[in-house]
């Protein structure tokens, strides 16, 4: 049985004030007035009220999308320089923190440390409620001081609150460390948002279900999570057009759309994208180099080198700048 003491709010050295008062005042935590009744509804109502509250989602990412700008660019400063981004979370925002940095190497073929997670409770606690571990700021600043963030890192804190204790120590210490920071919150002037350079909001509303924020907080935070590395990576060059030209070839899928992209961006057929594809060390930016600068592999490399992976950039033989 939980003590007395697990149940109160637990304080940070950025929260002190945190309270009740505080806790019932955020957005994410109120009634939702769409919603009353939801009990009595049959499935078909249940569900056109929820699709109807999911739809103000894209509308409050919409007014957050110049901070989410800035972290984008920020992130792809700190990967181009070495640095690496790591989430940290807790619940349903440790999650969905841990889904999109999962989902970066097969996608953008960046190294599995490029782009992390932390989750309060450990990876066990993706598959498992450990819900105790979130409410602790020290085990937060352990769990970041492993990693040793630097100057050249990023650390964003998901936190649909913004008042996890466990995340808000994590980006504190990070912040302490010189590592650039970010929020990414569904509730205003937060203790996140204190620690945070930037804070990202997405005032998504009331849950359906109050304080059930694996629902909107959630829906807005992958989807800003997913903006901000795939615009990171498609600033660093590891999109060419709108396709997936640095796609890690490791199964039958991504073979096949490693064909396609190659064929479809230098206009060929299926025969010469697979034996480009050969030469080139089933690579597919080594491949659109060598074809479209109309070079060999080594030259198509050296270009790749210079350009810090960038392929448009490659291309033409000039240097990123961010």
């Amino acid at each position: 049985m939980a003590s007395l003491t697990m149940l109160e709010p637990a304080q940070s050295s950025k929260s002190a004030s945190s309270g009740p008062d505080e806790f019932l005042s955020l957005v994410t935590e109120t009634d939702n007035s769409a919603s009353e009744g939801l009990d009595t509804k049959s499935a078909l109502e249940i569900a056109r009220i929820i699709n109807h509250e999911d739809a103000k989602v894209a509308a409050a990412v919409k007014k957050a999308l110049p901070e989410i700008a800035i972290v984008i660019d920020t992130v792809a400063r700190s990967l181009r320089d070495g640095g690496r981004l790591i989430y940290v979370g807790a619940g349903s925002s440790g999650r969905i923190a841990a889904l999109d940095a999962s989902e970066c190497p097969p996608t953008f073929s960046t190294a599995p440390a490029q782009v992390q997670y932390i989750m309060a409770g450990g990876p066990k606690a993706l598959a498992s409620a450990s819900d105790v571990n979130e409410d602790s700021p020290e085990l937060g600043q352990r769990d970041i001081a492993r990693r040793r963030p630097t100057r050249k890192d990023i650390v964003i804190g998901v936190s649909a609150s913004g008042r996890t204790p466990y995340v808000v120590g994590a980006v504190e210490y990070a912040r302490a460390r010189g590592a650039k920071t970010a929020a990414v919150t569904c509730n205003a002037n937060t203790a996140l948002s204190e620690v945070a350079d930037t804070t990202i909001v997405a005032d998504v509303g009331p849950e359906t279900v109050a304080g059930s924020t694996r629902m909107k907080s959630a829906t807005a935070q992958k989807m800003i999570l997913n903006m901000i590395t795939t615009g990171a990576m498609t600033r660093l060059g590891y999109v060419y057009d709108n396709l997936m030209v640095n796609v890690h070839m490791k199964n039958a899928k991504l073979v096949e759309r490693g064909i396609r992209v190659l064929m479809k961006v230098c206009n060929i057929d299926r025969e010469t994208a697979i034996r480009t594809i050969k030469s080139a060390g089933k690579s597919i930016p080594i491949a659109v180099v060598m074809l479209k600068a109309n070079v060999d592999k080594m030259e198509a490399v050296r270009r790749l080198t210079k350009s810090d992976g960038n392929v448009r950039l490659a291309i033409e033989d000039s240097r990123l700048e961010l």
